[in-house]
């Protein structure tokens, strides 16, 4: 690509990659957006430096977006990427204004995210058999895991051993922007945890030289796509909602707290939001459960 922007998206990826600490799925995503702003730039407007690049050729872009079919919620993302990216060349000086200043982000309507009823997940930590070999042990690890703490697919990746500390019952995780959050471990699931670690080191010996809590069969780090695998394969087993996938666990275990009485403050906390309004989402399913326990149980419902 040969842009005159190229330094300035380099600049900002640095940033993201070492003073932010984002993720690479998360860097990669601000690249690609930026990447189709200036292939549009370019062939509709010419190579523009940064100052020249005005609100109206900003609007043209996002309209031709929308044109094509981009979903209002992939807009939102991609707006908010230019959003940052220009925030960051202001403080840097390299732009007067940023031109995102008159930029309305589309309203995009809210769904309910998808979970797994309480007795379902019940059911399937109770009832369901796994392998009895080192696959059925670490496919029960990756759910009990994602189920017992609401943590994120990459969260769970990168989890090392060192973050589990059973003496006090506690996962530490590292989330997004490298922030660190506290998880506390029932006794059940410190057990499953030692449980786990016992057959690891019968299979893998007492130093496999592995930081990382969870291997593959051959001692070796997961990928994405296997846990996924694994979690739609398990969840098909005890429900029958349309999502089955990781962060499907993640709704689940934020809507049990909130549907058995945790403070929406202590959620956030738990996911690791920067605000409540990520969180707030949860009180709806809360309020839907409430509805339903009235038309069932209120005689005048």
């Amino acid at each position: 690509m040969e842009f005159n922007a190229d330094p300035h998206i380099q600049a900002f990826i640095d940033y993201l990659k070492f003073e932010k600490r984002y993720s690479i799925h998360t860097i990669r995503s601000y690249q690609d957006d930026l990447h189709f702003f200036y292939e549009y730039l370019a062939a509709t407007f010419g190579n523009l430096p940064l100052p020249e690049i005005k609100p109206t050729f900003i609007r043209s872009w996002l309209a031709k977006q929308k044109e094509e079919g981009l979903s209002s919620k992939s807009l939102n993302r991609r707006i908010s990427s230019l959003r940052s990216y220009f925030k960051y060349h202001l403080r840097q000086e390299s732009i007067a204004i940023s031109p995102m200043t008159t930029i309305v982000t589309p309203k995009v309507s809210k769904r309910l995210p998808s979970f797994v009823e309480q007795k379902d997940t019940e059911l399937l930590f109770t009832h369901i058999e796994f392998p009895d070999n080192w696959e059925g042990v670490l496919e029960r690890m990756i759910l009990q895991l994602l189920y017992a703490s609401g943590m994120r697919l990459s969260e769970l990746l990168g989890l090392k051993q060192t973050q589990v500390n059973l003496a006090k019952g506690q996962l530490k995780i590292l989330g997004k922007g490298n922030k660190e959050r506290l998880i506390p471990l029932s006794e059940q699931m410190q057990q499953e945890i030692k449980n786990y670690l016992l057959k690891r080191k019968e299979r893998f010996g007492e130093r496999d030289g592995q930081e990382l809590l969870l291997l593959n069969e051959k001692g070796k780090k997961l990928y994405p796509k296997y846990v996924q695998l694994v979690v739609k394969k398990y969840l098909s087993l005890v429900t029958t909602i349309e999502k089955r996938s990781p962060h499907v666990l993640r709704h689940t275990f934020a809507t049990h707290l909130m549907n058995n009485g945790a403070e929406l403050n202590a959620v956030k906390e738990l996911l690791g939001h920067s605000s409540l309004a990520a969180t707030q989402i949860y009180t709806h399913n809360t309020i839907e459960k409430l509805k339903d326990i009235h038309k069932k149980a209120h005689p005048k419902a």
